[in-house]
């Protein structure tokens, strides 16, 4: 194999694939970067066995061939070389040659045939989503996903398609986010998404704002495309909890309140609230203010925020975590809360908005 490549373009598609390839593995060739050069392009493909990543970039190839190499050590290679044109090539024994300007590697590769293939994922069920409202979906729900081992299926995020609308929702047994959206695609289909897929699929798409994210469902794995990307993952085994069940229909206390405000009001709660248990904090709606109190061993806090109040005064009990990380993802100026008990969910949704739902348990205040 050899070949020719700009730095900068293999540096940015190593950079990509490399988050598939195993760090703790009993299999060394999961450790590696498999590189497949072919007419016109080469292949380079990262498979821990659970998420396979495949980028394809032009280059000038003289000798089609592949060959596996350590992602790490590589990586850290071409990072490091200058920006100019890159000349890599094996020889039979899979001893792998770079060189760029002045720098010249000799490395030890291994052979491209055990390397796992990729799973095949047929182009049926196929739906094909915007770019950026793509990544919003990611965004605003995955901090909602379970970080437990235990249920494994609560560390993956539901991919709910029916009659073109798309949802994409996350729980972790305190909390969740739902985010729905419009997409291309006739089927409906539902399947369970590693979140650390979905987070890597945030991460590739960026900062681009066009283009889109075609994603293909099979009976195991899921196939994503972006550009010149594809990234294979296994699906999540077992039945997601039926999250519509658990949503109020109704409402007793219904807040209007500034997403900023009420942000803000919560950090600095949350800096008292941090140092007792649980990270609590007491909100108290009366009239048109919203109180916010933390209390601990070295002092205690109070913030008010105007509010707009619909309903019964109320108050209630959270980890301030659980507001924290929905108001930073939330892009509007205003959110509705709506409550119906002290002990009930609360519902926070954007404002005159119904493509967003995060549903917060309270934490049970005790008599002082």
């Amino acid at each position: 194999m050899k070949f020719v490549c700009n730095e900068k373009y293999l540096a940015a598609a190593v950079n990509i694939v490399q988050k598939a390839a195993s760090n703790k593995t009993t299999l060394p060739i999961l450790k590696g970067i498999l590189i497949e050069a072919n007419n016109d392009h080469i292949r380079l493909v990262g498979n821990n066995l659970d998420i396979a990543i495949e980028n394809k970039i032009e280059a000038e190839v003289i000798e089609n061939g592949a060959v596996v190499i350590s992602s790490r050590i590589f990586g850290d290679i071409i990072r490091k070389l200058p920006d100019a044109d890159i000349l890599l090539s094996t020889d039979s024994d899979n001893n792998v040659y770079i060189s760029c300007e002045k720098s010249n590697f000799d490395l030890v590769g291994q052979p491209a045939e055990e390397f796992p293939s990729l799973p095949d994922v047929v182009d049926q069920n196929v739906y094909t989503f915007d770019k950026n409202v793509f990544k919003n979906m990611v965004r605003q729900t995955s901090f909602a996903a379970s970080i437990d081992e235990t249920r494994p299926i609560l560390t993956g995020e539901l991919i709910e398609i029916d009659g073109g609308k798309a949802s994409i929702v996350a729980l972790d047994g305190y909390r969740l986010a739902i985010k729905e959206a419009f997409v291309e695609g006739a089927a409906n289909n539902k399947a369970v998404v590693p979140v650390q897929t979905l987070n890597e699929i945030m991460k590739i798409i960026g900062n681009e704002a066009e283009g889109s994210v075609i994603v293909s469902f099979s009976e195991n794995h899921v196939l994503f495309t972006i550009d010149g990307v594809r990234v294979i993952s296994r699906l999540l085994d077992g039945d997601f909890i039926n999250y519509k069940q658990i949503i109020p229909n109704e409402y007793n206390t219904r807040v209007k309140i500034k997403t900023k405000s009420f942000l803000d009001g919560l950090e600095r709660a949350s800096l008292l609230a941090r140092e007792g248990k649980n990270n609590l904090i007491k909100i108290n709606i009366k009239d048109d203010v919203m109180k916010i109190n933390s209390n601990a061993e070295i002092g205690s806090v109070e913030e008010k925020v105007p509010i707009e109040l619909e309903g019964e005064d109320i108050q209630i009990g959270f980890n301030s975590k659980y507001l924290i990380d929905v108001l930073r993802v939330l892009d509007c100026d205003e959110v509705s809360l709506d409550f119906t008990t002290s002990v009930n969910p609360c519902i926070i949704m954007p404002y005159k908005q119904k493509e967003y739902t995060y549903l917060v348990l309270p934490v049970r205040l005790t008599a002082e």
